[in-house]
């Protein structure tokens, strides 16, 4: 077994490696989010130099800035769910019967994606009836395009979400049930 490497060598100097990086498992949806975060983030340094350096302010950065915010937040939500890495109490796991835990931490899995399917029902169904009359405050573009995104996200989030559950019935156990587990524990 070979010595571990130090970070600060016997002469004080300083030696840290990088790990390699593989993006190869990263999920559609966070490349869909990454690409919104940055451009909330150029729309936002726009803004502060249209603003604090030119002292003319864009009119339009801070609403589509907040669409992009929007989005980030509902793409990027995906990959939580696919981590599932949502708030979860596992308190109760622990002090009831083995078979309860399992049949409940199915439930809660049927439940997540019948609410994201609902959801993005629901979200279909107000576009469908705001149609493109509703407009943005200053850009002169409909609003079913942030709903389209908003839309997007939770059906990401239903897809992820089945197969989460999917991967849970498999195993035959769940991270309520098992708390130490991760998702990706095959």
């Amino acid at each position: 077994m070979s010595e571990p490497q130090k970070i600060i060598d016997d002469e004080g100097h300083f030696h840290a490696e990088d790990e390699a990086v593989d993006l190869s498992g990263t999920i559609a949806e966070g490349w869909a989010a990454l690409a919104l975060f940055w451009l909330l983030g150029a729309t936002v340094l726009y803004q502060f130099v249209t603003r604090y350096v030119f002292n003319d302010s864009a009119a339009w950065t801070e609403e589509v800035a907040r669409y992009f915010l929007i989005g980030v937040v509902f793409i990027g939500t995906a990959i939580g769910v696919r981590k599932n890495n949502q708030i979860q109490v596992d308190f109760f796991y622990r002090h009831m019967p083995a078979a309860m835990g399992r049949w409940l931490s199915r439930a809660v899995d049927v439940l997540r994606t019948a609410f994201f399917v609902a959801a993005a029902v629901m979200t279909l169904q107000m576009m469908l009836k705001i149609g493109s009359n509703t407009r943005m405050t200053i850009i002169d573009a409909p609003m079913n395009i942030v709903y389209g995104v908003c839309l997007a996200g939770f059906a990401a989030m239903a897809w992820r979400s089945l197969q989460v559950a999917r991967i849970h019935w498999r195993r035959g156990y769940s991270v309520l049930e098992r708390p130490e587990s991760t998702i990706d524990d095959h």
